[in-house]
């Protein structure tokens, strides 16, 4: 069975720390580019990090020096750090696989809410 399982989403304050965690069927995660996105209310899905098997890297000019996407080919697992967050990074967060370096696959996870808030 294909899937994607995200989670370490929450609530925390401006300039606090999260980590998202995607668990990923060994299917479509060897040899993938695996990757992050998120969709605010109101706003279209955006790309935020992705990731090739071999762990090169691609981050939206919003979130980059602050969050880092980084794998576990081991363990068929992609994380995203997210530091120094703003309100302007709430959204649900949807894990991907499949895609190119620069737009998304086929495969999505449920999404999981991060909300940045005092």
């Amino acid at each position: 069975q294909v899937q994607l399982v995200e989670s370490g989403g929450g609530l925390v304050q401006p300039g606090g720390s999260l980590r998202l965690s995607c668990a990923a069927s060994r299917s479509i995660f060897r040899g993938k580019v695996m990757g992050w996105y998120r969709q605010a209310p109101g706003k279209q899905r955006e790309l935020v990090a992705t990731i090739t098997s071999s762990g090169s890297t691609n981050y939206a000019d919003s979130v980059k020096g602050r969050f880092t996407i980084s794998r576990d080919n081991a363990n068929n697992t992609v994380y995203l750090q997210m530091n120094s967050l703003k309100p302007e990074d709430t959204a649900v967060y949807y894990c991907n696989a499949g895609g190119s370096m620069w737009s998304p696959g086929r495969y999505w996870g449920q999404g999981t809410q991060v909300t940045v808030s005092s």
